[in-house]
């Protein structure tokens, strides 16, 4: 008899971290087995499909012996029993969290994940240009620094995790000078993966452009570690049963990293979600929104959390209203719960509610990023994207979902911009109208018929990339003249149009020049430069198993200024290049512009155009004006809250208009 290969690789891991191993009350909670896909080719390291663990400590020199997943002994017993003490446990926990974060994003997106590729410069006729390279796996370094930081590195495509000494506090959680290994902790994991995973999807965001661009980063990275709790029941009936149902109470589920917090001098968790802890009465207390956060908060971190608050309170929402026939059943229709334990089956019961609410909003969460601009990104672009993303999946909101998301943004003061009303068909962003489109996007039909009848039922990664490079920029014209061509070269030769402008507000045609754009690597000075940063196929199912079919594609352009000052004080903005760039008190700026394009496979058609203009798209198809709010908004950020904070000052402003080398590095360690 053939012996298949089963489905899953059991793991043995920590819910959160060792720290709750060593507490009588959550220890037994804190052990928990994860399933993760079986790769029948892992070798020893782990070395996977998806991410590659080396583990070198370059503080000691020491390279430490790679574990063997496919070893017997550890295959029999589910992987290696958790030990702070084990680096070879170290590199299984790595592993584990790390694929159990990976799935959560395909599970929601739709297709495979794919890292950000490395990007190999090379000159075309005296032109500059770059050409992605396929980056296979993710490495990951458990033991990489002698610090209390971690972090993803864009430049190696790589999570470095830290280890150091506890710091003395009052807390009696830890021992004093005890190590402690940030590649231990669930929480810490999970956020550096999604850290990746979402410089794969928009590299861009790692540009510091507006407030909330890094806020955003930390933001996401910290909803999929929280919500990942949710997956694991032992820790969820046991917190359901300790706070009576009630998760709007302090709560393991709400919090971030608990060891960490508390070795660097914290009481309790790094972040929490839901709460705070008076660092003089050592009190939680839960948070109340004001609605003036989001206006007064900068800070990348504690801004962030501000989504995450807004996140985490839609899934309460949904929570109470998903479990409130459940406890009127339990109460006799009060409501109102009688003293003492809840019976099994209600924990039971409320459990189940708890862990398909939190996954409908991480799904949700998740999606939402394809309905997102590729640059500038701001929370505002990010609820009208998880609006449209969930519409598109499922129009009928039952269970008020989206109303709830809305409801809780709403408390804090994050309102998006452009619309006249908070309503769901104010947030959804509408169809492109006709006669904006023009004829020319119709020239595409073929073109995305013939990409997704190629990525049909390919699977493997690398042919997926090549085969999308090959779409984008590679040699495929057929031979007649109705064959379709590379995407990049379609778009420079058919869509220099007033509507496609006016469409994408990116600049297109002739006068590319007057508004600070380069002219392009490929086709010279006849026509302007501009960037495809990607084009996917993905085919979601949705709760009621309704699907969608899509082809997107985001395309990105760099408009480049000096900025002049009048005496008055009052400035203006000329295209670079000119002879103002002689002038020192003259300062070059970068205004990013970017689209995202999603087609509808099933009626070929456009079904959105997600823009951050370059241009005044109001001004066009008649005449042509720089997008004077967001150049406007984009100055007066990089001289106003950023120049008057010394760390962002020495670390961020000066990289404007270019990738800082380790922004996360950076932004972890402020």
């Amino acid at each position: 008899m053939i012996q298949k290969a089963p489905p899953f690789r059991k793991l043995r891991g920590y819910a959160f971290d060792p720290s709750l191993s060593q507490k009588i009350d959550t220890a037994f909670i804190n052990l928990l087995t994860y399933k993760i896909p079986w790769e029948e080719n892992l070798k020893e390291g782990p070395i996977g499909e998806y991410v590659e663990v080396i583990d070198y400590d370059p503080t000691t020199q020491t390279w430490y012996i790679p574990v063997d997943l496919n070893n017997n002994y550890i295959l029999a017993q589910d992987g290696l029993f958790p030990s702070e003490s084990n680096p070879q446990y170290h590199q299984q926990m790595c592993y584990a969290v790390a694929m159990t974060t990976i799935m959560n994003f395909e599970k929601a997106l739709g297709r495979p994940i794919m890292w950000s590729p490395h990007q190999i410069f090379q000159n075309k006729n005296n032109q500059t240009s770059s050409d992605p390279e396929y980056v296979k796996t993710l490495r990951i370094y458990p033991h990489a620094i002698r610090d209390a930081n971690a972090f993803y590195s864009p430049q190696k495509k790589a999570l470095l995790f830290g280890y150091f000494s506890t710091k003395s506090n009052n807390t009696n959680d830890l021992l004093p000078n005890a190590l402690v290994f940030t590649c231990l902790s669930h929480d810490i994991i999970a956020h550096e993966t999604t850290h990746a995973i979402l410089d794969g999807i928009h590299s861009k965001y790692s540009e510091d452009t507006n407030p909330d661009v890094l806020a955003f980063h930390e933001a996401i990275a910290d909803i999929v570690a929280l919500f990942q709790h949710f997956t694991f029941p032992e820790v969820l009936t046991h917190q359901i049963a300790k706070t009576r149902g009630d998760l709007s109470t302090q709560n393991l589920l709400g919090e971030l990293a608990q060891q960490f917090g508390s070795a660097v001098g914290n009481y309790g968790a790094l972040r929490d979600a839901i709460g705070v802890t008076d660092k003089d009465t050592k009190i939680w207390h839960a948070k109340v929104p004001n609605g003036l956060e989001y206006q007064n908060e900068k800070e990348p971190h504690n801004r962030g959390a501000i989504l995450v608050s807004a996140v985490f309170d839609t899934f309460l929402t949904i929570y109470r209203n998903r479990t409130a026939d459940l406890l009127r059943i339990a109460t006799g229709g009060s409501g109102i719960l009688p003293e003492g334990y809840l019976h099994p089956d209600l924990v039971n019961r409320l459990a189940k509610e708890a862990s398909k609410s939190a996954q409908h909003v991480l799904n949700m969460c998740i999606r939402a990023l394809d309905y997102c601009p590729p640059v500038d990104i701001t929370f505002g672009d990010y609820l009208r994207g998880i609006i449209t993303a969930d519409i598109d999946l499922e129009e009928e909101d039952s269970c008020e979902y989206r109303l709830a998301f809305i409801d809780s943004f709403r408390k804090r003061g994050i309102y998006p911009e452009g619309i006249k009303s908070l309503s769901e068909d104010s947030l959804k962003y509408s169809a492109p109208v006709a006669q904006n489109i023009g004829s020319s996007v119709s020239v595409l039909s073929d073109f995305l018929r013939k990409f997704s009848n190629e990525m049909a039922f390919t699977f493997d990664r690398k042919i997926i990339f090549d085969i999308t490079k090959k779409y984008i920029k590679g040699d495929i014209q057929g031979n007649n003249e109705n064959d379709f061509f590379a995407l990049h070269s379609r778009i420079a030769g058919k869509f220099s149009t007033r509507e496609f402008e006016k469409l994408t507000g990116l600049v297109f045609s002739e006068t590319y020049k007057e508004f600070g754009v380069n002219p392009s690597p490929s086709y010279g000075t006849a026509f302007p430069s501009f960037y495809i940063r990607s084009l996917k196929l993905a085919s979601r199912v949705g709760p009621k198993g309704n699907k969608t079919n899509q082809i997107i594609i985001t395309l990105s352009q760099n408009a480049h200024f000096v900025v002049v000052k009048e005496d008055s004080g009052k400035v203006h903005f000329q295209p670079r290049g000119s002879s103002l760039n002689e002038e020192p008190e003259n300062h070059p700026l970068t205004l990013m512009g970017g689209v995202t394009l999603i087609f509808d496979l099933d009626k070929m058609s456009l079904k959105y155009c997600i823009s951050k203009p370059i241009l005044d798209q109001d001004s066009l198809p008649a005449g042509m004006k720089i997008n004077e709010k967001r150049i406007l908004a984009l100055y007066n950020y990089l001289t106003g809250y950023k120049a008057n904070s010394s760390a962002f000052a020495a670390y961020f402003v000066p990289e404007q208009g270019t990738t800082l080398l380790e922004p996360f590095s950076m932004l972890h360690r402020l």
